[in-house]
């Protein structure tokens, strides 16, 4: 007779099968009934002997666990948006640059854009080890629990499968099964949901999992990362995927030339409706890993993939008023009210008008009747206006002159499109817009503070800086509304633990304008200190990487206003991060300053990620493509013939990975 232990086991191992056939095959070999009996079988098994129990167990499935906090994770490998089109133009504009950075000849993968929820799974030893939400590309929520009860999700893998890896992927509602949740909360006398897509977000969040696990979401998978990778390309990617368990959309295709892609791009434009859940384009992709590898990433996207949205859906709806928002640095965002209308799955109220050469150039008017769309499927924007049904006696728009919040004149400089408000200390809205940015979760993160407590504070006379915080009491912040003694502990803590942020993201909190994440990453670099990059000239500034014109001139702006450098001094008083630490200045030297590199190929010894961040450490600036600007080119195995040749033609030095490695007296961290 077989112990219990054998008894589960065998149980564990027939159910992932069973889930693998009918999830990822779509060949079921047995009913709905058997597989529910045996779930509950090993389910009675299980809790008659809980020292066998499974994280990665099919029971897991089913929910149950309550998460009241979902703690945040930062992605070992960031999460980046991708770049998008609305034309064969755009797309051939992109094959050029791709073609002109490439060795070799360049082949595609064209997949379908799921519209779902973004996730990143981690695997490891072939189990999975958590899950995490897209969240801002840095880092996101862990919702481990509440994928588990996604059955298109395997909890163990099949093959040969890397030891530990990451896949991407979407979390779709498929139509038919976000019918049937709208049909029963209609039934309950509950307001249905919008679209799929919000819906599955939202799954993703729900404190109980067994609340999740009611509702008929799937995981559609793209993009497997990790080392050491048994494939070479994003296409022997996705069929890998597959084998292993994972559900891989099977509409995926290799194109050798752009022809190919645009006949796909057409066919799914006609055919998307067909689909069983909702695609918003096609994300095309350089297909060799070696490619993608050489090309890298921008500060937002990767060079080697490119989003092609369907055109987007269109209505048309009445422009009711114009009003005007005021940002963070004072710029002034004209905002279209409009008569609700139903867009893609949800109701438009508003829609940005973008500037005042935007309205001037539609000849926008209260009272039109206007065409809306979704530009990219996410913001609703203005494209026009049916003038058969305008009033004759409507009159031009005149954009406004003053600041709808504090009532000071509105500036608009040469060659800048927007109006701004020049009363930055004074201006309401700004002075909780800055210090709002200051304590987003990219910026100083502070924990128990949020964007009302801080309109609150602001309005309480509690604070009128970013700085201010810092001097905040906890029996003044007690007695504000919805201020319990535990929220105003966080929240005092919160501030207190946010000392510790690194020089870069602090940096990026003072919300000097132009200067966002990446930019602060490379000054904080650069300079190493507020205090040098406080005294740096423009032509200075104009020497770092990436930094143009109107970066440096807004630094020494901020700079020279005197009110910035008190709040800078004070905030370098109540102990922030305004310096690189002396850990964080080990390994950066000046070796290679001024020298610029393109790395190409197969490393042994480093990663070409590794690579990258030794030039950088060292002073070094690395690029794709080879000019003649280039001083070095680090050649690996398997480098392709072009970059070599380009190098020779002129003149840049072609060194090895062991040579490069000596330049920078790399001991291998011995």
């Amino acid at each position: 007779m077989k112990t219990a232990e054998q008894q589960i086991n065998e149980l564990r191992l027939a159910l992932h099968q069973h889930n693998y056939n009918y999830y990822t095959l779509d060949k079921p070999e047995i009913r709905d009934y058997e597989f529910d009996q045996m779930l509950e079988k090993l389910q009675e098994l299980e809790a008659a002997h809980p020292e066998f129990k499974n994280e990665n167990s099919p029971t897991q499935r089913v929910g149950g666990t309550v998460t009241k906090n979902f703690p945040t994770v930062v992605h070992e490998n960031r999460m980046y948006s991708l770049a998008n089109s609305y034309s064969k133009e755009d797309l051939e504009d992109w094959e050029k640059r791709i073609e002109k950075l490439s060795d070799g000849e360049v082949e595609y993968t064209c997949e379908l854009k799921y519209d779902g929820a973004s996730i990143s799974l981690t695997y490891e030893d072939g189990k999975l080890l958590r899950a995490v939400t897209r969240g801002d590309g840095t880092q996101g929520d862990e919702v481990t629990n509440n994928i588990k009860t996604i059955r298109s999700v395997p909890l163990q893998l099949k093959g040969d499968y890397p030891q530990k890896f990451e896949i991407r992927g979407e979390v779709v509602l498929p139509y038919e099964g976000f019918a049937q949740l709208n049909a029963e909360r209609v039934e309950n006398g509950e307001e249905p949901y919008a679209n799929p897509r919000n819906t599955a977000s939202g799954s993703l969040k729900l404190q109980d999992s067994s609340e999740t696990a009611k509702r008929p979401l799937e995981c559609l998978l793209y993009s497997v990362i990790g080392e050491n990778l048994p494939f070479k390309t994003q296409f022997e990617g996705l069929q890998k995927a597959r084998e292993w368990g994972f559900r891989v959309p099977k509409e995926a295709q290799l194109a050798s030339q752009m022809e190919e892609v645009e006949a796909f791009l057409n066919y799914w434009d006609a055919h998307r409706h067909d689909l069983p859940y909702e695609t918003d384009g096609v994300v095309i992709k350089v297909n060799n890993l070696r490619q993608q590898e050489e090309l890298g990433f921008t500060a937002k996207a990767p060079r080697w993939a490119m989003a092609y949205k369907f055109k987007s859906e269109q209505e048309e709806t009445i422009l009711e008023s114009i009003t005007y928002q005021v940002g963070r640095t004072g710029a002034i965002t004209p905002v279209a009210n409009l008569k609700p209308v139903q867009l893609a799955g949800t109701t438009v109220k508003r829609a940005s008008l973008h500037n005042a050469d935007q309205i001037e150039k539609l000849d926008i008017r209260v009272g039109d009747a206007v065409y809306v769309e979704k530009g990219g499927e996410i913001i609703p924007k203005i494209v026009g206006v049916d003038f058969t049904q305008r009033d004759p006696a409507s009159e031009p728009t005149k954009y406004a002159t003053k600041c709808p919040e504090c009532e000071t004149e509105l500036v608009r400089q040469e060659g800048e499109a927007q109006h701004y408000c020049p009363n930055a200390t004074g201006c309401p809205t700004q002075i909780v817009g800055r210090i709002q940015h200051f304590i987003s979760r990219k910026a100083m993160d502070i924990e128990g503070l949020g964007g009302e407590t801080v309109a609150l504070l602001v309005k309480e006379g509690l604070i009128e800086n970013y700085a201010d915080l810092y001097e905040l009491k906890r029996e003044e912040v007690l007695p504000l509304e919805r201020m319990a003694e535990k929220s105003a502990d966080n929240l005092i803590s919160g501030i207190e633990a946010s000392k510790s942020i690194p020089f870069e993201r602090v940096l990026f909190a003072l919300g000097i304008r132009y200067v966002g994440e990446t930019v602060a990453k490379k000054l904080a670099k650069y300079f190493k200190s507020i205090d040098a990059l406080a005294e740096a000239s423009q032509e200075i500034l104009i020497n770092v990487e990436e930094i143009g014109e109107k970066i440096a001139e807004s630094v020494v702006h901020f700079f020279e206003v005197e009110e910035n450098r008190a709040t800078v001094n004070r905030l370098k008083n109540y102990g922030l991060q305004l310096a690189i630490s002396e850990e964080d200045l080990e390994g950066l030297t000046d070796k290679l300053q001024g020298n610029t590199f393109v790395i190409s190929g197969v490393f042994g010894k480093v990663s070409r990620k590794e690579l990258k961040k030794l030039i950088e450490d060292n002073g070094g600036k690395v690029t794709g493509s080879i000019s003649a600007k280039t001083n070095y080119l680090v050649a690996g195995e398997s480098m392709g013939p072009s970059k070599l040749a380009k190098a020779e033609k002129v003149g840049t030095k072609i060194i090895s990975e062991d040579e490069f490695l000596e330049m920078v007296e790399f001991s291998g961290g011995e």
